[in-house]
């Protein structure tokens, strides 16, 4: 596998992570990622009593199970793991892109 890797001023090797999955039975709804998150990658949604996601709305009175944090925007994220590391209960799942397999 190749690896995009860039050497930073410090000369430290970095490689972007980008986000796969969020594991929303540990999700706790709190949206600290979501606030880290400048590229709109992230999006809270409601859980029903039936166990499906659906979106969010303004009535109040809609009821969820549980809301928890999605991947809205897959394609914005820049691999700099601000959401994982900021995440209480380690939810989040990045991977290196594979750049034989992405051209």
């Amino acid at each position: 596998m190749s690896e995009f890797t860039v050497t930073l001023p410090s000369g430290k090797v970095w490689s972007p992570q980008f986000v796969e999955y969020i594991n929303q039975e540990s999700c706790i709804g709190c949206g600290r990622c979501f606030k880290v998150c400048g590229r709109e990658v992230l999006e809270m949604v409601g859980i029903n009593e039936d166990g499906d996601i659906v979106k969010l709305s303004d009535d109040e009175d809609d009821e969820y199970d549980k809301k928890v944090m999605s991947i809205a925007n897959r394609d914005n994220c820049v691999g700099c793991e601000a959401c994982a590391k900021i995440c209480p209960k380690k939810c989040y799942t990045h991977d290196a892109v594979d750049l034989e397999q992405a051209a």
